[in-house]
Order: C-alpha cells, then sequence, then structure tokens
C-alpha cells in the first residue's frame, strides 16, 4: 500500500508576524519623515550657521508657529473638510485682544477669554454652516475669510483711527499672560521661543486623540465616508463642528502668542498664511479627499517649512527661491501620499 506524505497546514497569515516595511507604508507621515530628514541634511551642509544653536531656535521658532495651525488643519483635512478663514482668525483673535486691552482697559487675562470665546463661536459657525447647507467648505469658510478681513481693517480704524493695535506692553495682566505665551528658555545658553513648546504640545495632543480616542476614529471615518459614517451611528455633524471649532482654537493660541510676543498687530495680518497651513497638512501626508493622514506629520510638515525657510537665508539666497520650493514639495507630498495609500490599502487586505 502506497502512503502519500500530506502537504502540512498552512500558516494562517492573521498569526505571521507584519513586515517592517509594510508597518512603515501605513504611516501618513513617513514621506514627510524623509523630506525632512533630506532638508535637514541639505541646509547642514550648504550653511554652518543652519545647524547653531541660534540656527536652531531660529528654524524651529519659524515652524511652530505655522506647526501649531498646521496640525489642527491636518485634523479638520482629514475629516473631510477646509477652513479659509484659518490664517485670518489668527489677526481677528489678536486684535480682540489687543483693542479690548488697550482701549477698554481690560485685564490680559479677561482680554484673552473673550477673544478666545469669539474664536470658538465663529469655529462653531463655520461648521454649523457647512453641515446646514450642504455647500463645500471651501465657499463656507471663504465668505467668513472675507467678513473677517472687512472686520479686522473696519473695526480696528474706527477704534484706533489707524490699521494698526499697539501698547500691549502697558497693559494689566501683560507681564504673567506674556510668560505663558511669548516667554523664552534656555539651552545651552541660547534662547528658544516657548511657542516650540506650545507646538510639540498640541502636536502630542492631536495625535494622541487622533490615533487613541473614539473620536479619532470619527475623524478617520467621517473624512473617508461621511455618509457611511452615519448610518453606522457616527455623530458626523457634532464632529465636523468640534474640528472647526479645534482650528479656530489653534488660530487663537497663534494669534495670543503673536501679539503677547510683540506687543502689536496689523489688521492685515495673517491673509494668505491659511494656503500654509494647508501646503504644510498635505507635506505631512494629509490627503485633501480627506480620510488619510497624520497630526504629527502636520508637525513635520512645518518643521521642513521652517528648515528650508531660514536655511534659504543662511545660504544668502534670494527668499524667492522658497515659492519655488513649496511648489515642488507640495506636488512630489500629493504623489507621494497617494501611492502611500493606495500600498497601505493593499497592505491592509
Amino acid at each position: 500500500m502506497t502512503v502519500t506524505a500530506q502537504a502540512p497546514p498552512a500558516a494562517d497569515e492573521r498569526l505571521s508576524k507584519p513586515r517592517v516595511m509594510d508597518q512603515l507604508i501605513k504611516r501618513p507621515e513617513i514621506g514627510a519623515m524623509l523630506g525632512a530628514l533630506l532638508v535637514f541634511l541639505f541646509f547642514s551642509v550648504v550653511t554652518e550657521q543652519f545647524l547653531s544653536m541660534g540656527g536652531a531656535a531660529t528654524w524651529l521658532d519659524d515652524a511652530s508657529m505655522l506647526g501649531i495651525m498646521a496640525v489642527a488643519v491636518a485634523l479638520l483635512m482629514i475629516g473631510g473638510e477646509f477652513d479659509l478663514s484659518a490664517g485670518v482668525m489668527t489677526a481677528s483673535t489678536a486684535l480682540v485682544t489687543a483693542i479690548l486691552s488697550t482701549q477698554l482697559g481690560l485685564n490680559v487675562w479677561l482680554s484673552l477669554l473673550v477673544s478666545l470665546a469669539f474664536a470658538l463661536a465663529v469655529g462653531a459657525l463655520n461648521g454649523w454652516l457647512v453641515m446646514r447647507t450642504g455647500l463645500p467648505s471651501f465657499i463656507v469658510t471663504l465668505g467668513s475669510f472675507l467678513a473677517l478681513q472687512g472686520l479686522n481693517l473696519g473695526v480696528t480704524r474706527l477704534v484706533t483711527g489707524s490699521v494698526q493695535v499697539s501698547g500691549m506692553r502697558d497693559t494689566v495682566g501683560y507681564e504673567s499672560a506674556g510668560f505663558l505665551f511669548a516667554s523664552t528658555f534656555q539651552i545651552g545658553g541660547t534662547s528658544f521661543y516657548v511657542s516650540i513648546i506650545w507646538w510639540l504640545l498640541f502636536a502630542v495632543i492631536a495625535s494622541t486623540v487622533l490615533m487613541r480616542t473614539k473620536f479619532g476614529n470619527w475623524i478617520f471615518a467621517i473624512g473617508g465616508a461621511a455618509q457611511s459614517s452615519r448610518a453606522v451611528g457616527v455623530p458626523v455633524v457634532r464632529s465636523k463642528i468640534l474640528l472647526f471649532m479645534t482650528t479656530a482654537f489653534a488660530a487663537w493660541l497663534v494669534g495670543s502668542i503673536n501679539i503677547l510676543r510683540y506687543a502689536s498687530v496689523q489688521a492685515n495680518q495673517g491673509i494668505g498664511l491659511e494656503f500654509q497651513y494647508i501646503i504644510a497638512a498635505v507635506i505631512g501626508g494629509c490627503l485633501l479627499t480627506g480620510g488619510f493622514g497624520s497630526a504629527v506629520g502636520a508637525a513635520i510638515g512645518a518643521l521642513i517649512f521652517g528648515m528650508a525657510r531660514q536655511g534659504i537665508v543662511y545660504a544668502g539666497w534670494n527668499s524667492d527661491w522658497f515659492q519655488l520650493f513649496l511648489g515642488v514639495m507640495l506636488l512630489a507630498a500629493v504623489l507621494v501620499n497617494n501611492m502611500l495609500r493606495r500600498r497601505a490599502e493593499r497592505v491592509k487586505r
């Protein structure tokens, strides 16, 4: 009698250990990390000042102000929406704080609370209008952008007779508020602005919420398929309104840092920055179509901005080259992000 050997049972693929490369591909920020490394190495070789403590303090500070907003905008983009009023909102909140403190004599802390309430109200209104009307967030927040820009100029000129508000250093509560939002700390004899700590803290909190909480799962779900998410019980309206309010909160934080650091604010500040926030988020791994991205990646995207902008200055190049850099980085990021998403989907299968 002939005995035939049986083939060993196939290993259960669910028990197999995933490859390191497959795990990396699933991370939206992997492209931004590689880009940041290349930019860092390039300017480290091209200019000596880039690697100095003073140089690092400069490009980290540059990245921090952009990074706070980029992280918030990334959360909103992952949820499938845009906010074109984010840049002007930084100026609006700073103006509210400055006018209340310098013209009405309010304590700076009270002025900060009023400006925070104003920011959250505008963010909630943006979210409510988007969900209520069904209009694209691009259109709704473009309207908010124009309205805020007009308010900034009109109210500032009406109250002060100019387009600038100054004199914050003479207000009550400036010292303590300035310590929290605009102070510096020493590392190796070099001063670093506290905005860097705010940036890192905001990125850590946003990443934790996005990756470790139920609300984070909702953000990915509503950005990928809002109707399907609603069908399985995800509170789409409430979630998107909260995302718009998060962006408004970040704008208030940046506006507060600016007004307390420089003690004055121009009514036309912030115009055009909203596109830099979006570009930083895209460089960090966010898709323009929503449902894919990373808060850490957005923070790294802002770091690339800071390193490139200051690196070009240290190298003695014309700053016009920075616009070319932005265009190339944006196109490259879109292509890489789409490739990574397709690879990640194949790996998940």
